[in-house]
């Protein structure tokens, strides 16, 4: 049949579509025709950056996805790792960075909506979530702004939705002024015979529609999302979809129903480039051909073209393929749930993706080659440039007193009580720490002791100075985070966030971070099963520090051990396991030499990976044997805002001892990797600990006592002693009065 061109294909629309002449010339020899507007609109999505990977895949075929415990790695719509008795974690981190810049709420609202689908399309129930935001200078017009937005929009769909946010982060730099990052997580519980995959399997099976109806929000989003921002970002608003967090509910419960019934063959969550998207990956995964008929689309709006139907993101909306005998049934569930259920189509024989509208056929296209002759390119890169060692003499002093109380007071290390406030964190019933600690920890269901530990880290200016070392250290925070609540730390997932891969040294910060990640995954035992690539985050030419994201699951057998950040009593032991000879040396690219004198040099603190997992197991091991009364690692200011959080976190004061002949300002802001602060509730001096001493010793891991917990005053060295009161006022002081 003829494919009717009613739009002319010139190259200034090939050009508004995000395809290069090459990429339009690849498609016309593989229809050896020209396209119609519809089908050039399908290429589009299918081959932006944003759904192709193509100039990330290469990279991200060098990581490490497969590991005892993974049950499916990337390529479903959410990674599955075995937890035990028959039960599996489902997670996922994804990026909405685009959207939630242009329209803050909604970006972010269905950003949380998007990442809740990919988790329980997979047949998982959501038990947590969390979002790594980050933003621009505080001082810049828009900033204030987009916070309000984007902690508004998360909180009220996930509030709404009834899923507990259980932690993540929130960063300002002037990097972010023209492009905000918002990359959501989420996590669900399912048993691990009950796992649906997008694999369409049978000819001639019907295609069905699930969930709300189809509007025109969010028409080329995708494409949007794969170019960066100009002085016309307005323009770019009606791009934006809109979320509706109780429809998403229903849609939860009907589709956990209907998978329960035994309807369901394949299922897959409409996200980027939606009915396009979702329909050629689950006709090309099995090797099928896809009919869909858009006359049978439930649509909200009039007079819809079929171009519009196939690109629009509209939200809550699953595709899947059924089983024919069942479809009373299954339709019947979703009546009763009060969503659309609609056949739109069927699964062929021939590996075409035909699309018909009005009675005409407006697309035909080989499936396969949608998906898997998208360009794939391998970019030229350059090996970024890393900064000098600073000098002996070029480690400027400061009270230690002012200086950490400037820390604290600062917008990068001040409490987020703001924003997690905002969110529930307690629904579901099975919350055991709030945000502000290590890592989020949610009781598993149905069994009495298990529990899942949840973090989300990256330290984006030890990724601009060196992004190998800065890539090794994002994926040893995030493993460290969930060793410190005794979890063992079992996958995780990635959320890499850069700007113009086009641009040779922006590609050699990716390249060098997916090879620090890499490395850093084999050797913590730590394998990324799923996880999304944002490319273009900058705004006339100017990127975004990079910001690869690691989120990471952790799994503790027995939540009676776990272990929390605040001191636990007066008059307990304080040691520093993992710490260097001198306590703590490296300045370089610290929050100390940033928010206290205003400088962003040297090179980031290494991470030394063996050394990093001697401590870690070791650390886990005292807390499992209930050796360790609190526990809190050490990431940015060091030694002094890591005893000052963990005070601040229970009221009680310590006293820490000054090391003889070392300058106080590395050793209480340095931020050597690797360390953590327990407390221990035995005697310092007593055969106990001797013992532990011999084997730390053993295994190479220096831990010294360095001071011991009470009162209700943190003094370090000889500086003076600070109370924890006036510790906490200024560090629950900067959001609101910014907020204001």
């Amino acid at each position: 049949m003829t494919i009717p061109n009613t739009v002319p294909i010139t190259e200034d629309l090939v050009s508004a579509h995000g395809l290069k002449p090459d990429e339009y010339q690849r498609i016309l020899g593989l229809i050896g025709r020209e396209p119609s507007f519809t089908e050039l609109g399908i290429f589009s999505a299918m081959w932006n950056e944003h759904c192709s990977y193509k100039s990330s895949k290469r990279w991200l075929r060098t990581l490490p996805t497969k590991g005892e415990r993974v049950i499916h790695g990337p390529g479903e719509n959410a990674g599955v790792v075995d937890i035990g008795d028959g039960d599996c974690v489902v997670f996922k981190m994804e990026s909405h960075n685009h959207p939630s810049y242009i329209e803050p709420y909604q970006g972010a609202a269905t950003g949380v909506g998007g990442i809740l689908r990919d988790v329980f399309t997979m047949g998982a129930r959501p038990v947590a979530a969390m979002n790594a935001l980050r933003f621009g200078e505080p001082n810049h017009p828009k900033t204030r702004h987009l916070v309000a937005g984007v902690v508004s929009g998360v909180g009220g769909y996930g509030n709404a939705f009834g899923v507990p946010t259980v932690g993540g982060e929130v960063e300002f730099d002037a990097s972010y002024n023209g492009n905000c990052l918002v990359n959501a997580f989420a996590a669900g519980i399912a048993k691990t015979d009950g796992i649906f995959l997008s694999k369409a399997e049978g000819v001639g099976l019907p295609v069905v529609y699930l969930g709300a109806k189809t509007g025109r929000d969010g028409v080329g989003g995708a494409t949007m999302a794969s170019a960066e921002f100009d002085d016309q970002i307005e323009e770019k608003r009606p791009t934006v979809q809109v979320g509706d967090p109780f429809t998403e509910k229903c849609l939860l419960e009907a589709c956990l129903e209907l998978m329960a019934s035994g309807a369901v063959i394949a299922i897959q969550d409409m996200g980027a480039a939606g009915l396009t998207c979702s329909a050629v990956e689950m006709g090309a995964k099995g090797d099928l051909g896809i009919e869909l008929d858009l006359d049978k689309v439930p649509v909200r709006e009039e007079r819809m073209s079929a171009y519009e139907m196939m690109l629009s993101e509209s939200q809550e909306r699953m595709l899947m393929v059924l089983r024919p005998e069942m479809e009373d049934d299954a339709a019947a569930i979703f009546r009763k749930w009060g969503l659309d259920f609609a056949i739109v189509g069927k699964t062929t024989d021939d590996l075409r993706f035909s699309v018909l509208h009005q009675g005409e056929e407006v697309a035909n296209l080989p499936i396969k080659e949608l998906g898997d002759q998208a360009p794939e390119y391998d970019r030229p890169w350059l090996v970024p440039a890393t900064p000098k060692p600073l000098a002996d003499d070029d480690v400027p002093e400061a009270d230690v007193a002012d200086a950490l109380l400037t820390l604290l007071a600062s917008p990068n290390l001040s409490s987020r009580r703001w924003v997690w406030e905002q969110y529930d964190t307690l629904i579901q019933g099975n919350s055991l720490q709030l945000p502000g600690g290590d890592a989020g920890v949610v009781r598993v269901d149905g069994h009495a002791t298990k529990a899942l530990a949840f973090s989300s880290d990256v330290t984006p200016r030890y990724c601009e100075a060196d992004p190998f070392e800065g890539g090794k250290q994002a994926v040893a925070e995030c493993w460290r985070n969930l060793t410190a609540t005794g979890a063992l730390p079992l996958a995780a997932t990635d959320n890499l966030n850069f700007g113009n891969p086009e641009r040779p040294e922006i590609m050699g910060q990716f390249v060098r971070a997916i090879e620090g990640i890499g490395e850093a995954c084999r050797a913590l035992g730590f394998p990324i099963v799923s996880g999304n690539v944002s490319l273009y985050n900058e705004t006339n030419g100017k990127g975004i520090m990079p910001t690869p994201t690691i989120g990471g699951v952790g799994l503790i057998d027995d939540w009676q051990t776990m272990k929390r950040a605040a001191f636990a009593a007066d008059g307990e032991a304080i040691l520093l396991v993992g710490a260097p000879p001198s306590w703590g040396t490296h300045l370089g690219q610290s929050a100390y030499l940033r928010d206290v004198h205003g400088r962003r040099d040297g090179p980031p603190p290494p991470v030394d990976l063996d050394k990093e997992k001697r401590v870690g197991d070791f650390v886990r091991r005292l807390i499992r044997d209930g050796v360790v009364t609190a526990c809190h690692d050490l990431s940015d200011g060091g030694l002094a805002v890591a005893l000052a959080e963990m005070a601040m976190a229970s009221g009680v004061g310590a006293t820490v001892n000054q090391v003889n002949d070392i300058s106080p300002v590395p050793v209480f802001f340095g931020e050597d990797q690797g360390r953590y602060l327990v407390t221990l509730g035995i005697d310092p001096q007593g055969p106990q600990m001797a013992d532990l001493w011999r084997e730390a010793d053993a295994l190479g891991i220096f831990m010294p006592w360095i001071g011991s917990t009470g009162g209700r005053e943190l003094k370090l060295g000889e500086a003076r002693a600070v109370s924890v009161a006036a510790l906490r006022d200024v560090h629950e002081g900067w959001f609101p009065t910014f907020m204001g």
